[in-house]
């Protein structure tokens, strides 16, 4: 399982033969500058909810690629009357795709798409196969419901959590919710891409040392193993 940082909250993760791409906001993303969002390659889009620094390429890469969008079922339906495909879910369901198992869980966040049309409950992504398993939790504040994680799924490998503050959870709540979803392994997201969440690194990987967890605070256009 092999994991690329895209900026922001995109990720591209390829796992039992399949690329998964994750909240793709890369073009108009200054930090995502040197990625030719034109060379990706997706076979599913998932998309944790509908604002912009989320979705921004998901259209043009769906329609280039072929890609099914898996999101909630206002997010979907919204792709969908623009003809592409989509496999809508809901909260506390889960679907067992060609690459894997995907269980779509709570996230605590708000959720509108680019026009303004209303996109739903935001949500995260658990998700497991023969390689592993982890957990994509979206944009989030922290809430107990992340507990629920370790009762209904596959222990975690790692986790990619949220740690700008303002707009989500910061690094501090981020590493009580590695406690919550019992997972020592995070992958940092949303953090430093413009002021209102820019973080302190150190402080940062402090936070989760004191709880003998790992932070990896990923480098745009990197890709690495966990």
């Amino acid at each position: 399982m092999t994991i690329q940082f895209l900026g922001q909250s995109a990720f591209l993760i390829e796992t039992a033969g399949k690329k998964l791409l994750f909240d793709p906001f890369i073009s108009e993303n200054p930090m995502s500058k040197n990625i030719d969002v034109d060379a990706i390659e997706a076979d599913y889009i998932l998309l944790s909810h509908g604002h912009f620094d989320h979705v921004a390429d998901a259209e043009a890469i769906a329609k280039r690629t072929g890609a099914t969008i898996i999101s909630n079922y206002e997010v979907v339906t919204w792709y969908g009357n623009k003809d592409l495909k989509g496999h809508p879910m809901n909260h506390g369901g889960k679907w067992t795709f060609d690459f894997g198992t995907v269980k779509y869980v709570n996230a605590v966040h708000s959720s509108m798409l680019p026009d303004g049309s209303y996109g739903g409950n935001s949500g995260g992504f658990v998700i497991w196969n023969e390689e592993g398993c982890f957990y994509f939790s979206g944009d989030t504040a922290l809430t107990l419901d992340m507990k629920l994680i370790p009762m209904t799924c596959p222990k975690l490998d790692f986790a990619i959590m949220p740690i700008g503050d303002n707009f989500t959870m910061g690094y501090e709540d981020a590493a009580i919710a590695a406690d919550f979803v019992e997972c020592d392994k995070i992958v940092a997201c949303h953090f430093d891409t413009f002021g209102f969440i820019e973080i302190d690194h150190a402080k940062a990987k402090k936070a989760f040392e004191d709880k003998g967890k790992t932070l990896i605070l990923p480098e745009v256009g990197k890709t690495f193993e966990v």
